[in-house]
């Protein structure tokens, strides 16, 4: 649902489309979706495209040393946005080996039994307090299997530990059955098509460095992008420098908004489609809508975009 509260917006020079930002302020402004290697931990990794990029780096939903793929990685400023990635579905290739005979109709309805919510022990060595709790699996399907070898793709709620799923499906079979391999396909809405490998990275700050930005720019996306799996707020230029400031969010300042719900986390953007905030909802999306004002949005983070805005236009009331 889309709603539109105010189609007139007081255009300003200031700021500007973060796809016209030019090479040097869109790296410390942007994400690389990295194809993480096996072998180094996702801190390893960090701090390997820091050093390549001359700058902080961070990275979003931390691989096992040993688990490939999609490790999307902030540069600069944008680390302020890349641990808003952590909430969103995480999709996995995963080749799992039960330890004795098994059919291909047990692994079928073994498969059909973990779809939906689960309840999962976090293994020792995790981050996280050990005790039971609930997990989504919002698809789990067989894509291949050779004997006791089956190649499965997850898609499931962040924080679900695969190779634990792999031990409990071998639990209710009665086989047992462990994890050989994995592989994240999917983070944050970042796909492994998007994905470069470090060695592409390095190479394309090379030759950037050379005067040629082509390669670099490719792989680079703006920081707006790890933004994109929040409701949005779209915002006058006349409310946008006081945002940016840690001011709440006024209803006179919307022109546009999606679909949320009190309490929800939504991002708040210019007219140009500048990631400006992120803060919590005060109210639902459609009681907005009849609202003529107050403050709607608790602004909880800014972000650093490109054109500064006045803190207080007094020739504007928005």
């Amino acid at each position: 649902m889309k709603y539109v509260i105010d189609e007139v917006n007081t255009v300003s020079p200031y700021g500007i489309f973060p796809k016209e930002r030019n090479l040097e302020d869109l790296i410390p402004r942007s994400l690389v979706i990295l194809d993480k290697p096996s072998g180094p931990t996702s801190h390893q990794v960090s701090s390997w495209v820091q050093d390549i990029c001359g700058m902080k780096a961070g990275h979003s939903g931390t691989l096992d040393p040993n688990v490939t793929g999609v490790l999307p990685m902030g540069l600069g400023s944008s680390v302020r946005v890349i641990d808003l990635l952590h909430a969103a579905s995480k999709e996995y290739i995963a080749a799992v080996r039960f330890h004795s005979s098994i059919s291909n109709d047990e692994v079928s309805s073994i498969v059909e039994d973990f779809t939906g919510e689960i309840y999962q022990m976090p293994p020792v060595r995790s981050g996280v307090k050990r005790r039971m709790r609930s997990r989504v699996i919002h698809g789990l399907e067989i894509l291949d299997h050779h004997g006791q070898e089956y190649l499965l793709r997850v898609r499931c709620q962040s924080g679900t530990y695969v190779r634990t799923l792999c031990k409990d499906m071998g639990k209710v079979a009665g086989t047992g059955a462990h994890m050989m391999e994995l592989r994240r396909t999917e983070a944050g809405g970042f796909t492994e098509e998007q994905s470069c490998s470090l060695h592409d990275l390095r190479d394309a700050f090379e030759f950037y460095k050379e005067d040629d930005g082509s390669w670099l720019s490719d792989l680079l996306l703006p920081y707006e992008s790890a933004l994109e799996i929040y409701p949005k707020m779209i915002i006058k230029d006349t409310a946008a420098g006081s945002v940016l400031n840690g001011a709440d969010l006024a209803v006179p300042g919307i022109l546009k908004m999606d679909g949320f719900y009190r309490d929800d986390k939504v991002v708040i953007f210019s007219a140009k489609g500048e990631g400006l905030a992120f803060g919590q909802a005060l109210f639902d999306a459609q009681d907005i809508v009849d609202k003529q004002e107050g403050l709607v949005v608790r602004t909880e983070r800014v972000f650093n975009p490109v054109g500064e805005y006045p803190r207080r236009w007094k020739e504007h009331k928005y």
